[in-house]
């Protein structure tokens, strides 16, 4: 069995997803060190017990559905490791990706929560754009749409059928409308994320990443920007640094994980998103799900 670890990003939050973690292992630091960067307490957001009237205290704010996201993976990976569970190759769905090189000892838990602040802050800040996501459409007739409307890009390309618009909302919405396809749904997001949109946060969170070290990966990471193999500390920073304008390139993630011979996809995190489109998209790959304590065999 050769196995592939991967991560969720925003979307697959919902509130309780951390109440099975709170007796592992280094939790209760973790959410103490996560609330002490943010300012505001992370388990109470988790749990949806901050103040009903502060909109600062939903979780579904990017402010904090990163960082959140970001301590319950980094919970369940962090025992999967004591119980000395092993991967083949790392990756992660936009957010998902830091978590990912966590995993993979490229950055340790306080590094990863600092950028993942400044991260959700600037995507939170960047507004004025929109998402939409298509499915069940032509490939062809969807490059040839986005080719000729400017201001419009592909943000997540997840699978064969299943895609992510993101530009200006007249942009998108013309894409959407002109590509015969099964559904478009208009997506409630705070900005236009992995597009032109996001360039001047990307800017901003490139000077915050010159200042971090990435330490070459103990496992092999597959990035959003270039879902080849690298260990590389610089090379894996040059593509994070990268990712906020850039598309998430999941589909070719998946067919790279098959190229590396992956039989099982261990989707770490809350939902089954990734395992869904690896089950349409990976022919004969087994997946799992790991997101809560009783997947950790407790």
């Amino acid at each position: 069995m050769t196995i592939a670890w991967v991560f969720p990003g925003q979307g697959s939050q919902k509130l309780g997803m951390a109440n099975s973690l709170l007796d592992l292992p280094g939790s209760r630091d973790r959410f103490e060190l996560a609330s002490q960067i943010l300012g505001r307490d992370l388990w109470k957001i988790c749990c949806g017990e901050g103040l009903p009237n502060e909109e600062i205290y939903d979780l579904n704010d990017t402010r904090n559905t990163q960082p959140a996201l970001f301590v319950v993976e980094s919970l369940l990976v962090d025992d999967l490791k004591r119980q000395e569970r092993e991967t083949k190759i790392i990756a992660g769905h936009s957010l998902g990706e830091i978590v990912g090189l966590y995993s993979a000892d490229v950055l340790d838990a306080k590094t990863a929560l600092l950028l993942l602040k400044k991260r959700s802050e600037l995507m939170a800040a960047a507004g004025g754009g929109a998402m939409i996501a298509v499915l069940g459409f032509d490939r062809n007739e969807l490059d040839d749409l986005i080719r000729e409307t400017e201001g419009a890009a592909i943000a997540n390309d997840n699978s064969e059928s299943q895609v992510v618009l993101s530009g200006s909302p007249e942009a998108v919405r013309k894409v959407a409308e002109n590509l015969k396809c099964k559904r478009a749904i208009p997506l409630q997001v705070s900005g236009a994320f992995h597009s032109e949109f996001m360039t001047e946060a990307s800017h901003s969170f490139a000077e915050e990443l010159d200042h971090v070290t990435f330490q070459d990966a103990q496992i092999p990471v597959l990035s959003n920007v270039d879902p080849t193999p690298a260990v590389n500390g610089d090379i894996l920073k040059d593509r994070l640094r990268r990712q906020m304008t850039t598309g998430v390139r999941w589909r070719e993630i998946m067919h790279q994980m098959q190229n590396e011979g992956i039989t099982t996809m261990v989707e770490i995190g809350p939902g089954n998103v990734l395992s869904g489109l690896a089950k349409r998209s990976m022919k004969g790959v087994l997946t799992s799900q790991i997101s809560n304590s009783s997947d950790l065999g407790y």
